[in-house]
């Protein structure tokens, strides 16, 4: 099981200046996504993610080079999946875990429950509060370099009554996919034990503590 902390991050209490926000993460340690459970899956994805927390956000920043990419669906809680996507998935306690997925134009699909099958949507209206910044560029030979900058709210967090993120310890993974790619693939972080590719295991997840300070160092 990996683990990992992410440091505190001083922003706007609004959080909408999210391109500086972006320029704050590439400062910070970039954790790589690199472990493929299902070997039948594997690609020349790479992919890592920097994470810190602020006063009122989950702070994220995704980078990734792949070959090809795929950037159909547009609507919130669209299967972003099969595109170009990269998840987040989080637990605060055991009654459930958030998750938070994203294609590489920053559409978002957002739930909550306690496995794959007790799932339920956030309403439109906690998710509409995600803020997303993305980047393109095509490189050569059909490779492509983009990035994801994301803002969560911690009120989007709104099965648990969590008003500052600082401090607090919990179990969480990081995921990249593509279910309709090319070459469909599927990356964890914290590595995962199940025959067929399934992300919706939380007794997977790794430790993930929110630090209190601007300590950017484990």
């Amino acid at each position: 099981m990996k683990s990992l902390v992410a440091p505190f991050l001083a922003t706007s209490s609004s959080g909408n200046d999210i391109s500086v926000i972006s320029l704050q993460l590439d400062q910070l340690p970039a954790h790589t996504i690199d472990c493929f459970p299902w070997p039948a899956y594997k690609s020349k994805v790479s992919v890592c993610f920097s994470i810190a927390g602020s006063d009122k956000h989950v702070l994220l920043k995704f980078k990734v080079r792949e070959k090809n990419i795929r950037a159909i669906n547009t609507v919130i809680n669209s299967p972003v999946y099969e595109d170009s996507c990269v998840e987040f998935f989080i637990a605060f306690d055991d009654i459930g875990y958030y998750n938070f997925e994203f294609n590489c134009i920053g559409t978002k699909l957002a739930e909550f429950g306690k496995s794959r099958e007790l799932r339920k949507f956030l309403p439109l209206s906690a998710i509409e509060k995600i803020v997303t910044e993305t980047f393109i560029k095509y490189i050569k030979d059909d490779f492509y370099i983009w990035e994801l900058t994301v803002l969560i709210p911690v009120e989007t967090f709104m099965h648990h009554q969590i008003v500052d993120i600082r401090s607090r310890q919990c179990r969480a993974n990081f995921y990249k996919c593509g279910d309709k790619l090319l070459q469909p693939h599927y990356i964890v972080w914290s590595p995962i034990v199940t025959a067929e590719p399934d992300f919706h295991q939380p007794q997977y997840f790794g430790e993930l503590a929110f630090s209190a300070g601007n300590n950017f160092s484990k």
